[in-house]
């Protein structure tokens, strides 16, 4: 701290000055405070529009996971239908074999149907569509 050097005054003064700028030191001015406060004003409002996007992302890749799932529950459903005894059937077969249920976050609507549905997750959503299995081919979500 700098100490306060005023000429010709009394010394009980000089002390009692000397006390009030040391004590007046402490803390921030009210123009400091809310510099800060708007400083993290714009970064919290710069973080929740990068929140938003990075949560957007996340839910259309758990969308892209949804669906390479039913496409592998179709490619399974129809490997076993082809190596079983019976040996593939119809496309209604197989399309009954696939778990179509994701998971909790997941739904449908309409459907899913044998020809697709709307699979939504979250806030996201995307319209599918299901090509039929053949016995030569086996079906795919697109």
């Amino acid at each position: 701290m700098t100490e306060l050097k005023i000429e010709n005054h009394n010394p009980m003064e000089l002390s009692m000055l000397n006390k009030h700028f040391k004590s007046n030191q402490k803390g921030f001015t009210l123009l400091e405070t809310m510099s800060v406060l708007v400083i993290m004003g714009v970064i919290f409002s710069v973080a929740i529009k990068k929140f938003d996007l990075i949560s957007d992302s996340a839910s259309m890749t758990a969308i892209k996971a949804g669906v390479r799932e039913l496409n592998s529950q179709e490619s399974l459903g129809w490997i076993q239908m082809k190596l079983s005894d019976i040996g593939w059937l119809s496309d209604v077969d197989v399309y009954n074999a696939i778990e179509k249920n994701l998971g909790q976050e997941y739904s449908w609507s309409p459907g899913p149907a044998i020809s697709g549905g709307t699979l939504h997750y979250k806030s996201q959503s995307v319209a599918l569509v299901r090509n039929q299995s053949t016995r030569h081919a086996v079906g795919s979500w697109k």
